[in-house]
């Protein structure tokens, strides 16, 4: 559920952002491809952008690429020389991102999708990774939590998306496997004594949910 009020202060505050057509052209064609629409809000982009930016990161993680969205905004963030590897489960998705990134200005050399399941994929991945943006399916978070710090240092920031599911991770009883999983996660990091983390809640144009951030001690 999405209040109109929400949207609105999010296209107010779109002013900080600026328009940006190779952003919006990767939104439209992965709308056009049949993905779902469930990238990241404009304004959550450019704060993972921002986050990875602060942290000065030279190498970042994404799990769940999608249509390269989110990966465009991280992949910006890289100063000369950094690099950005993603995993995305799905074939079609990754065909989709790539020719986003590729329009963005961003080839191989910089960035680079692994196509697989991300829990087969993380082990084969040498760390340490600056940044750990998670957007997969929200099932196996605690799985790829564990493996993000493992592939983490020292001051790694661990963003993770899609944590609240409108508020039903309150609920100890909910059946839904994305609502478990949530809870589980968190479960994983309080029990995890590298793990420094809070959860914020959000409301806008995506709707009512938050992430988690952490960074490892």
């Amino acid at each position: 559920m999405t209040d109109p009020l929400w949207t609105a202060v999010d296209d107010y505050f779109d002013v900080l952002i600026g328009p940006d057509p190779v952003l919006d052209a990767a939104q439209a064609d992965a709308a056009a491809a049949g993905l779902p629409e469930i990238a990241v809000a404009p304004n959550q982009g450019k704060q993972l952008n921002l986050l990875a930016r602060i942290g000065g990161a030279r190498s970042i993680l994404e799990i769940g690429t999608l249509g390269g969205y989110s990966t465009i905004w991280l992949a910006r963030a890289l100063p000369p020389g950094g690099k950005l590897v993603t995993l995305e489960y799905d074939p079609h998705h990754a065909d989709v991102a790539r020719e986003n990134l590729k329009r963005a200005g961003f080839g191989e050399d910089v960035v680079d999708i692994r196509v697989g399941a991300a829990l087969d994929t993380l082990p084969t991945l040498t760390g340490p990774f600056d940044f750990i943006f998670i957007d997969a399916d929200k099932a196996n978070l605690p799985g790829y939590v564990a493996a993000a710090v493992e592939l983490s240092r020292p001051g790694t920031t661990i963003v993770v998306d899609n944590v609240v599911r409108r508020g039903d991770v309150a609920d100890p009883d909910h059946a839904d496997p994305n609502v478990v999983g949530v809870r589980r996660m968190t479960e994983v990091i309080e029990a995890e004594p590298r793990l420094d983390a809070t959860a914020v809640q959000t409301v806008g144009r995506k709707g009512y949910d938050g992430f988690v951030l952490a960074v490892v001690r």
